[in-house]
C-alpha cells in the first residue's frame, strides 16, 4: 500500500513544481488566492502581531503558527497540505480494512482519493482543505479502534479548524451508547428506533427504551469532556491574545457568512435580490430548516456507520447551504471512498453519477464566467445552473441511498477485544 502513497505524494509534488513554473510565467497563477492569505498572516504572526492583520483571514490562529516555516522556505504550506493528503490517503486503507474488506478493495477506494486530480490540485495549489481532510478521517479511524479519548481531540481539532463538523456531535452521542460500550453490536446494524418498532409493539415500551439509550456513560462523558475541553481551550487561549476578532472571523463569520454575488446554493439569488432588507434575516434562519431536519433524519437512521452517515450529513448540509462553493465539496468526497464498498451499484451508474455532476458544475461555470470576467448580467442563468446542480444533488443522494447495503462485520472492534478508554 506505501508504494500507493508514495506514488501519490510524487504526484503532488510534481504538481507543486509545474504550479512554481506557472506562477513565474503564466498570467493566471496556480497558488491558491488563500494560500497567499495563510502566508501573510504566517508573516504577521512571525512579528509578534495578530494573524488577523491580514485582510480575508478567517481561520485559526493554529494555521498561521503551523505555516511559520514560509518565512524561510515559500512551499512549505503547500508541502504541508500535500503531506496531509496522502496521510488521508493512507487513512482510507486503514479504515476500509478494519471493516473487513480485502486488500485490492481497500488499495482501489484508497487510489480513488490519492489520485484523484480533484484532491491533488487543492493541496499542491496550497489549499489548507487537507487538514480537515485527515482529522475527519483520523476521527473515524480511532473510532472505529475504540480510542475515545483521542478520537475526541482529533474532534475538537476539526471544529477549531471548520466548524461544519459540529453536524457530526449528535451521531457520535448515538453511536457511544451501550453497544459501543458493552462492543456487543455486529457492523452496520440497523437503528435501534427500527429493531424496537419490529420487536416491540407497546409503544411505552418503546419510548422507555429511547430515553434509556440516551442517558449518558462513561464514553460519552470522556468524549465531551475531552472534546470540550480541547475545543474550549484552544478558543480561550486565542480569544485571551487576539480577543473577539478571533471568534467571529475563525467561528462566527462562517455562520453569518453571506455570499449573494454567486454561488451554487440554491438560495443565492433570492438573497441577492432581498440584500439587507429586515425581513431577510427570517428567511435566512429559515434556509437552515432543511438541514436541520435532514441532519436529524441521516442520524438517527445511519449513526451506526459514522463514514455513511457524516457523508450523508455533509453532502445535505452543502447542498443547501446558504452559500456553497466548490471548496465545500471536499468536505464530503474525503468520505466518499470509505462508503463506496458499501454502495451497490455497478461502475457505469457510478461514472453516470460522477459525470453528472462534474456537468452540472459546468453548467454553472459558464455564466459565472461571464458574471466575473465578461461583467453580463447573468445571475438568472447562474440561479437556474445552481437549481439544476441541486437536482443533480438530489438524485446522487437518493441514489446512494437507495443503494446502500451494508456489510455485516466487525469493525469497531475485532472479535472479543475489550474496549479501551484512554
Amino acid at each position: 500500500m506505501w508504494k500507493y502513497c508514495i506514488l501519490g505524494l510524487v504526484a503532488r509534488l510534481v504538481l507543486l513544481m509545474y504550479g512554481e513554473w506557472q506562477d513565474r510565467t503564466m498570467e493566471v497563477k496556480f497558488t491558491d488566492v488563500d494560500y497567499f492569505v495563510f502566508d501573510d498572516a504566517a508573516s504577521f504572526v512571525n512579528e509578534g502581531q495578530s494573524p488577523y492583520e491580514r485582510a480575508t483571514y478567517r481561520y485559526t490562529p493554529l494555521l498561521a503558527f503551523m505555516l511559520l516555516p514560509n518565512k524561510w522556505f515559500h512551499s512549505f504550506g503547500k508541502i504541508l497540505f500535500i503531506l496531509f493528503d496522502v496521510m488521508t490517503g493512507a487513512l482510507t486503507y486503514s479504515i476500509i480494512s478494519s471493516k473487513g474488506h480485502g486488500h485490492k478493495t481497500a488499495v482501489v477506494c484508497t487510489c480513488l482519493w490519492l489520485f484523484n486530480p480533484l484532491p491533488m490540485a487543492v493541496s499542491s495549489r496550497g489549499n489548507a482543505e487537507s487538514i480537515m481532510s485527515f482529522l475527519v478521517l483520523a476521527t473515524v479511524q480511532l473510532l472505529e479502534n475504540r480510542h475515545v479519548f483521542m478520537s475526541a481531540v482529533t474532534y475538537a481539532l476539526a471544529v477549531h479548524f471548520k466548524i461544519y463538523p459540529v453536524t457530526y456531535a449528535l451521531p457520535l452521542y448515538l453511536l457511544l451508547g451501550k453497544d459501543f460500550e458493552k462492543d456487543k453490536v455486529q457492523r452496520f446494524p440497523r437503528s435501534k428506533f427500527t429493531q424496537l418498532k419490529k420487536r416491540m409493539r407497546d409503544d411505552v415500551f418503546v419510548w422507555k427504551e429511547v430515553l434509556l439509550d440516551l442517558v449518558p456513560n462513561i464514553n460519552r462523558l470522556v468524549f465531551a469532556l475531552v472534546g470540550g475541553f480541547v475545543l474550549g481551550g484552544l478558543t480561550a487561549v486565542f480569544y485571551i491574545w487576539y480577543g473577539w476578532v478571533f471568534v467571529y472571523e475563525t467561528y462566527l463569520y462562517h455562520v453569518v457568512r453571506q455570499d449573494t454575488r454567486h454561488n451554487f446554493s440554491p438560495y443565492f439569488y433570492m438573497l441577492y435580490l432581498m440584500g439587507v432588507a429586515p425581513s431577510s434575516i427570517g428567511i435566512k434562519i429559515l434556509a437552515f430548516l432543511p438541514q436541520l431536519l435532514l441532519i436529524l433524519a441521516f442520524t438517527f437512521k445511519f449513526y451506526k456507520d459514522p463514514p455513511f452517515c457524516w457523508f450523508l450529513i455533509t453532502f445535505a448540509f452543502v447542498a443547501l447551504n446558504k452559500v456553497c462553493t466548490s471548496q465545500y465539496f471536499l468536505w464530503y468526497i474525503c468520505l466518499v471512498p470509505l462508503i463506496l464498498p458499501s454502495i451497490n451499484i455497478s461502475v457505469s451508474r457510478g461514472v453516470v453519477l460522477t459525470t453528472l455532476w462534474f456537468i452540472g458544475q459546468g453548467i454553472w461555470l459558464l455564466p459565472a464566467y461571464y458574471l466575473e470576467f465578461e461583467g453580463m448580467n447573468t445571475f438568472l442563468y447562474i440561479w437556474a445552473a445552481g437549481l439544476a446542480f441541486f437536482a443533480i444533488n438530489t438524485y446522487i443522494l437518493y441514489i446512494v441511498i437507495t443503494y446502500y447495503r451494508p456489510v455485516n462485520s466487525q469493525s469497531m472492534s475485532k472479535s472479543k477485544v475489550s474496549m479501551k478508554v484512554q
